[in-house]
């Protein structure tokens, strides 16, 4: 069964929809600033608009987080498993890290979140 020049362009602007509805729904604002929690506190609030460093202590040992302009990462943490320093540099409003066995979390917030934290 072959295809007609009808067929093809129906399925190209579906694509192109699809892909344009994917952009639209996943862009977010780029986050401004960065919250860290420790055992449920908030412990410390940064801009994003410098670069700086600082340890969070839980209770396995001390978070080491790293602030550059635009994002924010975990950049050691004790953790067995390193999860949270896996996730890599956050930039977009909403997103979030946790180190569960220390209980450190770090959220980037901003004026518009790309998503609900809570029902991704």
């Amino acid at each position: 069964m072959l295809l007609r020049a009808g067929d093809v362009g129906v399925l190209l602007a579906g694509g192109g929809f699809v892909i344009a509805l994917a952009l639209w729904a996943w862009s977010g604002d780029r986050g401004d600033t960065a919250v860290i929690r420790a055992a449920g506190q908030v412990v410390k609030t940064s801009s994003l608009t410098h670069a700086h460093s600082f340890s969070v202590v839980g209770p396995l040992g001390t978070t080491r987080i790293e602030i550059e302009p635009g994002r924010a990462r975990i950049a050691r943490d004790p953790s067995p498993r390193q999860l949270c320093v896996k996730q890599g540099w956050l930039t977009q409003s909403g997103q979030a890290v946790l180190c569960l066995p220390n209980q450190v979390s770090l959220e980037i917030r901003g004026r518009t979140p790309a998503y609900d934290t809570l029902g991704y």
